[in-house]
Parts: structure tokens; sequence; C-alpha cells
């Protein structure tokens, strides 16, 4: 008796929580984000060691210097920041500092120009950024996972 078995990629919608999955660690993220043209998807968790502001967005970086390298950028709108201001009950910009942050989202390798002038001089580096979608997408160590 022959019994046969085939399989089929099953797609599913259902995304890790912060709060369960395998996580990654920035240089983790930079070297798979710089592999693949889309991106790495996953939970990352860094140590915010530096943060910045730019536009309206504010960006937590893992590294110092946010030129490093090896450092993974969380770029948050105004309206994520705002939603964890709420949940948070305080601003973020200085309380994620030093904390142990897991985000949930992709991680890709983005370009940034050097400009003159406004006008892009030609020069460029590349850094790895994952854009919070939303503020349930990221955790602070301690607090109770959102589900």
């Amino acid at each position: 008796m022959a019994i046969a078995v085939v399989t089929a990629p099953v797609q599913s919608t259902a995304q890790p929580s912060p709060a369960t999955s395998s996580r990654l660690s920035p240089v983790q993220a930079v070297i798979n984000a710089a592999e693949m043209p889309r991106g790495i998807g996953g939970v990352f968790e860094m140590v915010v060691r530096a943060t910045g502001r730019q536009d309206g967005f504010l960006y937590l970086n893992s590294e110092k210097d946010y030129r490093d390298p090896r450092n993974l950028t969380i770029v948050i709108a105004p309206p994520q920041e705002q939603a964890l201001v709420e949940r948070l009950g305080q601003p973020i910009e200085n309380h994620l500092v030093r904390k142990v942050i897991a985000v949930r989202g992709v991680a890709r390798k983005t370009r940034i120009d050097f400009t003159a002038d406004g006008r892009p001089t030609g020069k460029y580096y590349f850094q790895t950024h994952l854009v919070l979608r939303s503020a349930r997408d990221l955790t602070v160590e301690g607090e109770r996972s959102i589900p």
C-alpha cells in the first residue's frame, strides 16, 4: 500500500506578537535587510541608545551614533508617537532611552542622500529603518504585552 503526501504552502496573515516571537537583534536586522531588497520582517529587540527628530518624525536608535552601520532606526510618525504617549503616560523621546524595546515590522535598507542647499550632492550612505505602523507594534520591557 502506497501513501502519497501532498504539501502546499500556507499563507498566513497572522503576525508575530512583540511579546511572544523569536526576536532579532539590530545587527541581524542590518545584515538581513542588506541582502533582501524588500526588507526583513520580524520582531526586533534593542536598547534605545539615542533619539532624534526631523520633520516631525521621532527616531529611536540602537546605537549612540545614528550613522553607525550597525544601527537600527525605528521611525515613528506623529500619530503613532501620540498613541504611545497616551499608552505609556509620558513623552517617549526621553522615557525610552536606555530601555529595551521590541518592535514588530519590516527592517529595510534605506538610502540617505547628502544634500547641499536642499539638493542632492550625489553622495549617499545607507541606514536600516523600521517604520512603526502601529503603536501596538512596540512594547517596552516590563510592559504588559498588547495582543
